[in-house]
C-alpha cells in the first residue's frame, strides 16, 4: 500500500506502507543509531515523534520481548529506508511489521533517509503526519500543519507511572544477560545466561518522567534498592521514604512545561544526593532556576562525542533528547561538567555546594556505547559520602 510522509514545510516523501494503517502525526525527528531499533521504539522519550532511523536497513532480528525498555512503543509512526524481509535472529519472537501492527503505529518504508535527515539538519525538527491508502499529498500536508508543536507539550503524564511501585524485588528483572556460558558464576539456558546481582545497599526514590527500563536495571545491578513513584510525586512524599538517594529520569516533551516537577525537586535540592539523566537533568537546571531551549534538529544516536571539562577526557554515547539547558542562565553555584563537542552544548552539571549532578544523555546504553556507565558508580559514592 502506498504511504507518504509530508512536513509541515510542505516537504513530502512517497514510500510503502508497512505496520498499522493509521495515520499518524508528530515530530520528525532522526536516530543515527546502527542497531537498538526496538529500544528506540519502546523509549518513553520518544512520545510525540515519528522516527526516522538513519541505517538502511531496519528489522533483520526481529522483536523480543526482553530488548522493550518500557511496556509499550511509544513512537507515534517509524520511518526507514528498507524493511528486512527476513527475520533471522534466535531471541526473535515476531518481525517489526507484525509488532507495528499490534500496536497500531504506522510505518513507512522505500524513504531516501539520507535526505530526510539533510532536510531536517537544515530546516530544523518539524511537524510531521503519515497517511496511506488514498490520502493525498495535500491531506498529510494538512494534517502535519494541523498537529500540536512539540513546544510547550507535557507527555510525561501520558507516560509516567499512576502509581508507586518497588523495582525488581525478586531480583530477577535486572540480572545482567549475556551469551550462553559454561561460567559457574552464571545461571542460564537455552535462551541466554545472567550473571547474579550483588547485594542492595541503598534505598533510593526514583522519579519516573518516562524511565527506561535499563536505567532501573543498571541501578539495581550497581546495588541500589529502587522505589520508583509518578512524575507528580510531592517532595514530602519522597522524604517520607527517607531514601539515600534520590533518580530524576529521563522523559519526553518539553521541560519547561514540567512547572510541577519543578517546584518538587526544588525542594529536594539538599536534603537528598541527586543523579539525573537527560529529561531529569533538564527538570534539575529549571529547580536552580535555569532555563532551556529546543535544539535545531536535536541529538539522537548511539555516537556523540561529550567531553569531561575537568578531566579533559572524551566519551562516546547515547543520546535522546531535542532540548538543551541554557548555560548563561546557571546560577553561579552550578557548574558545567560536561559538553557534547559536535556543538558545544551543556551535557553535564553538577552543584558547588550539594551533592547534586546530572548528565544529558544515556549512561545506561540502551542502545548505545557504554562509556558513560560509571556515572551510576557515582551516584553510590555521593550517597556513601553524604551517609
Amino acid at each position: 500500500m502506498k504511504a507518504i510522509l509530508a512536513l509541515e514545510d510542505g516537504r513530502y516523501f512517497e514510500g510503502e506502507a508497512f505496520g498499522a494503517s493509521f495515520s499518524a502525526t508528530g515530530e520528525a525527528c532522526f536516530n543515527t543509531s546502527m542497531t537498538g531499533y526496538q529500544e528506540v521504539l519502546t523509549d518513553p522519550s520518544y512520545r510525540g515523534q515519528i522516527v526516522a532511523m538513519t541505517y538502511p536497513m531496519i528489522g533483520n532480528y526481529g522483536i523480543n520481548s526482553l530488548d522493550d525498555e518500557s511496556h509499550q512503543p511509544h513512537v507515534r509512526g517509524f520511518v526507514i529506508e528498507e524493511l528486512s524481509p527476513i527475520v533471522s535472529n534466535w531471541r526473535a519472537e515476531s518481525s517489526l511489521d507484525e509488532y507495528l501492527k499490534h500496536w497500531k503505529i504506522p510505518g513507512i518504508q522505500g524513504i531516501d533517509t539520507r535526505a530526510l535527515t539533510k532536510h531536517l539538519r537544515t530546516r530544523g525538527a518539524m511537524r510531521s503526519a503519515i497517511v496511506s491508502g488514498d490520502a493525498t499529498v495535500e491531506d498529510a500536508v494538512r494534517l502535519a500543519k494541523e498537529s500540536a508543536p512539540m513546544e510547550g507539550s507535557d507527555f510525561v503524564k501520558e507516560v509516567t507511572t499512576a502509581k508507586a511501585y518497588h523495582w525488581d524485588p525478586e531480583d530477577e528483572l535486572s540480572r545482567e544477560w549475556d551469551i550462553p556460558s559454561p561460567s559457574q558464576n552464571r545461571v542460564g539456558g537455552a535462551l541466554g545466561a545472567f550473571h547474579p546481582l550483588k547485594e542492595a545497599r541503598h534505598r533510593i526514590v526514583a522519579y519516573d518522567f518516562g524511565v527506561k527500563r535499563n536505567i532501573l536495571r543498571r541501578l539495581r545491578q550497581q546495588g541500589f534498592d529502587v522505589h520508583v513513584v509518578p512524575a507528580t510525586a510531592t517532595a514530602e512524599e519522597v522524604l517520607a521514604k527517607n531514601p539515600d538517594g534520590v533518580f530524576l529520569s529521563n522523559g519526553p516533551g518539553d521541560p519547561s512545561a514540567l512547572g510541577y516537577a519543578h517546584r518538587e525537586i526544588q525542594k529536594l535540592v539538599g536534603k537528598k544526593p541527586i543523579f539525573a539523566i537527560c529529561l531529569g537533568h533538564q527538570i534539575l537546571c529549571h529547580a536552580f532556576g535555569g532555563k532551556t531551549f529546543k535544539l535545531k534538529f536535536g541529538h539522537r544516536g548511539g555516537n556523540q562525542p561529550v567531553k569531561d571539562l575537568r578531566s579533559g577526557k572524551v566519551a562516546i554515547t547515547s543520546q535522546n533528547h531535542g532540548f538543551a539547558i541554557d548555560p548563561s542562565s546557571l546560577p553561579s553555584n552550578v557548574e558545567v561538567t560536561h559538553i557534547n563537542l559536535n556543538d558545544g552544548t551543556v551535557e553535564g552539571i553538577r552543584h558547588r555546594d550539594h551533592p547534586v549532578f546530572s548528565v544529558q544523555y544515556h549512561p545506561e546504553a540502551a542502545p548505545g556505547p557504554n562509556d558513560a556507565k560509571y556515572f551510576f558508580s557515582e551516584f553510590e559514592k555521593l550517597i556513601n559520602a553524604a551517609k
